[in-house]
């Protein structure tokens, strides 16, 4: 079966970094576009930052600058190191997995996976 386990969260204070780590097992994980998805506290999930299976980053805007978003295909991990943290950071992040056929461009989607997610507290 496939699984994220995501770990990395914790209680920082603002203007403090963070890592976020998400080790995927049960798909070809050089396959699969990850991402980092975000739930704060009575807010619908948003995006946080995705990375292509060819290693292409995109962020979402208030997240760039701050955020980066990284992938070691041998650990089958994604990371998200995360620095100059605000209160407004302060979530649930998720770990997303979008696993596809193969890396061409006749390429077929396979799934769509989430971790349980880790906790972030950004706090004075």
């Amino acid at each position: 079966q496939v699984r994220l386990v995501e770990s990395g969260g914790g209680l920082v204070q603002p203007g403090g970094s963070l890592r976020l780590s998400c080790t995927a097992s049960g798909i070809i994980f050089s396959n699969a576009d990850m991402g980092w998805y975000r739930r704060a506290p009575g807010k619908q999930r948003e995006l946080v930052a995705v990375i292509s299976s060819e290693n292409n980053p995109n962020y979402a805007d208030s997240m760039k600058g701050r955020f980066t978003i990284s992938r070691d295909n041998a650990k089958s991990a994604v990371y998200l190191q995360m620095n100059s943290l605000r209160p407004e950071d302060t979530a649930v992040y998720e770990c997303n997995a979008r696993p596809w056929s193969s890396r061409t461009s006749l390429r077929r989607p396979l799934g769509n996976y989430w971790g349980q997610g880790t906790q972030v507290t950004v706090s004075s």
